[in-house]
């Protein structure tokens, strides 16, 4: 789409009014889900000034808009796409199991066959239990390790994201004295201890000084998809410091499972939790997630012969759609084809790829900010005072979430947009099915996106 230039009258409203001519159709659906959705979206990431594009289509990395936009996409279901949209070999087995039946409410053979290939992958699943989303995951998780440690609190740290249940909300953006939603009763919150990331001192001292700590809880790949760095040494001097303490180490590899290599995080570094929360890529882009980790510990979800263990000492999960058939083949597919390890070669290589070109991008217009990620995440930001990529081993990490002006990002996205390119504020995950001219045509796409919200007053 050719983007029109003009003046900047009218400030950084100008975007907006292009944006919107550009997409009638998706603004007109935004206005009739705003009668019948509450706050108009099903997400809160979906939250876009000044509406939402609506998609009607998607397949490998396009996905084409309401308004007839083809778009090249790096949102990839949340990062769940590994394989890109409508992967043939997930499509196949999904319409091979719809003829079967979609939902037994029964034990089934698919159930174990994912198990087993989940713990064939992950060097810290010696027993998997099935979910239906991460949050869910790391709800169970948490209650699996107060059970098994027989303490109450939880030690998590600022900045790192673990779904959007009572106590997972905790801490996740600055303030993090401040926790990320309303209605969370005091009693949670108060389970909930917060240490700074990267800081072994910190961990070490607030664990020798508390016995009631019953886990600690992670993500192995950096705060909120990688924003807030981690330093390999770090997780090293956890896994050594939770043992000594007695305190359960759970990896939340909802995002890392599976991505930065057939076993996540954990094969990459050489630390093996003692628990690892799944979603995402797990289930093959379909809902889905689990929680593996030691047979001591997920055996506690297990019935016995003893009436009073049952009711007291073991440890209650349900769900409706826990492995779910289709999730079931959908992960089956996903996890079997990319168990080589060759699809995350390609992945990792084409965004180091994209991260290099957009840091020129980033240093030839002067844009505030910079480029950074590993593995297939690339992570971004347009604050000036993180005019450098930040170093996983840095205790400084409360200005990386920090958006001075979210209007500049929300502009940036409908920029990106006008110009091809769908991206999430702050980070975009690559998919194994990303191109070359996929790369050059997102560079493209982030040029003139800038030099539109230069022209509209960004930047000044």
């Amino acid at each position: 789409m050719m983007v029109e230039r003009g003046s900047s009258q009218g400030g950084h409203r100008r975007i907006w009014e292009i944006y919107r001519r550009a997409n009638p159709r998706s603004e007109a659906l935004f206005a009739r889900a705003g009668q019948a959705i509450a706050g108009h979206v099903t997400h809160d990431i979906r939250h876009m000034k000044p509406f939402p594009v609506y998609v009607e289509r998607a397949r490998g990395t396009r996905k084409w808009t309401a308004d007839g936009q083809e778009l090249i996409d790096y949102w990839m279901g949340h990062g769940s796409l590994f394989l890109g949209h409508a992967h043939p070999l997930l499509l196949q087995a999904i319409h091979e199991q719809i003829e079967r039946g979609t939902h037994y409410g029964a034990c089934h053979e698919l159930e174990a066959r994912w198990a087993e290939l989940i713990q064939r992958l992950v060097p810290s699943a010696e027993r998997v239990r099935f979910t239906m989303s991460g949050t869910e995951a790391t709800q169970l998780a948490l209650r699996l390790a107060r059970a098994h440690a027989g303490k109450p609190k939880i030690l998590k740290l600022e900045g790192h994201f673990h779904g959007w249940h009572d106590y997972a909300l905790a801490g996740v953006k600055p303030p993090y004295d401040v926790p990320m939603s309303s209605g969370i009763p005091g009693e949670s919150l108060a389970q909930v201890i917060l240490c700074p990331p990267n800081d072994l001192e910190a961990v070490g001292a607030m664990l020798a000084a508390r016995q009631d700590v019953a886990a600690l809880i992670i993500e192995p790949g950096g705060g909120s998809s990688g924003t807030i760095p981690t330093d390999p040494a770090y997780l090293r001097g956890l896994h050594d410091l939770t043992l000594r303490h007695g305190v359960v180490l759970i990896f939340d590899e909802v995002i890392t499972g599976f991505r930065y290599s057939p076993g996540g995080v954990q094969q990459v570094v050489g630390v093996t939790p003692d628990m690892t929360t799944l979603a995402k890529i797990v289930a093959g882009g379909l809902p889905g997630g689990a929680v593996v980790g030691k047979a001591a510990i997920l055996n506690r979800l297990a019935f016995g012969d003893d009436p009073a263990w049952n009711r007291k000492g073991r440890v209650a999960h349900a769900g409706t759609y826990n492995a779910n058939p289709l999730s079931a083949v959908a992960g089956i597919a996903m996890l079997d084809f990319i168990a080589d390890g060759e699809a995350h070669r390609r992945a990792n290589q084409t965004a180091a790829a994209l991260r290099q070109e957009l840091a020129g991008v980033w240093r030839r217009l002067s844009v505030p900010g910079c480029v950074y990620g590993e593995a297939s995440l690339l992570n971004y930001s347009l604050e000036p005072a993180l005019a450098t990529p930040p170093r996983p081993d840095t205790r400084d990490h409360r200005g990386l979430q920090v958006m001075a002006n979210p209007d500049v990002y929300h502009a940036l996205r409908c920029a990106l947009i006008l110009n091809g390119v769908d991206m999430c504020s702050l980070h975009g995950w690559v998919s194994a099915v990303h191109s070359e001219e996929d790369v050059a045509r997102t560079v493209q796409a982030f040029e003139k996106a800038f030099l539109l919200l230069r022209e509209d007053g960004f930047f000044s």
